[in-house]
């Protein structure tokens, strides 16, 4: 998957190569993992969180990254999987894309075809559209990025009770942290939370629970 990054990308540091390296044996070895069984009940544990009820509905006004406006609206009717983070991030945002690949895959491309992945960006100063679009493609082009302004990103991030801080103060060459909540937020067709996901959950897991919501759903 990151194997496929453009030319025209960022470079990268010999810290994030590093990374990335693991990155790609983390894909391997996750999509080598055997296929998840009949779904029947919610498989939850330390790092799956039923939510129901204890959060709020789906809902934002944002940009998508093909530069359309758009609102939770424009999702009803798939499951949403929504995530905050940014491109720049060396570690946990490129290796929870790589599992929520490896759960649509899991899943199978029936399945698959009603679930949304949304990538929300802390970091709306670097992450420009193209950035955005560019950077999930390298991991699977049925993601869709968001991008606001800080001003429209904070009242969402509260809603969901997560949070971001950029590192200040900037450093000369702009290459700054920015330090972000790492849940996955599962919502229904009709935009009610179901499930928190934590780092640390398994892919099998994962995509066990998402496939049940699709068929409850179906």
């Amino acid at each position: 998957m990151t194997g496929n990054r453009t030319s025209g990308d960022r470079a990268t540091s010999p810290r994030r190569f590093v990374r990335w390296s693991a990155l790609g044996l983390f894909a391997l070895a996750v999509l080598a993992l055997a296929g998840c069984s009949a779904a029947t009940h919610w498989q939850l544990d330390e790092h799956i969180q039923n939510v129901k009820g204890d959060l709020p509905n789906l809902s934002f006004r944002l940009v998508d990254d093909l530069g359309e406006p758009v609102t939770a609206t424009n999702y009803r009717g798939k499951i949403v999987m929504m995530y905050f983070g940014y491109t720049h991030c060396p570690d946990v945002c490129p290796l929870t894309m790589a599992h929520l690949h490896a759960v649509l895959d899991r899943i199978g491309a029936k399945a698959a075809s009603h679930v949304q992945v949304l990538f929300v960006t802390v970091d709306p100063a670097r992450d420009t559209l193209p950035v955005l679009k560019s950077y999930l493609a390298a991991f699977d082009p049925r993601f869709m990025g968001l991008r606001g302004s800080q001003t429209e990103l904070g009242p969402l991030v509260r809603r969901y009770r997560a949070i971001y801080h950029i590192e200040k103060p900037v450093p000369a060459d702009g290459d700054y942290l920015v330090t972000h909540s790492a849940a996955i937020y599962i919502f229904g067709p009709r935009g009610h939370i179901h499930l928190l996901v934590t780092p640390g959950a398994q892919v099998d897991t994962v995509a066990h629970d998402v496939k049940l919501l699709v068929e409850k759903n179906a």
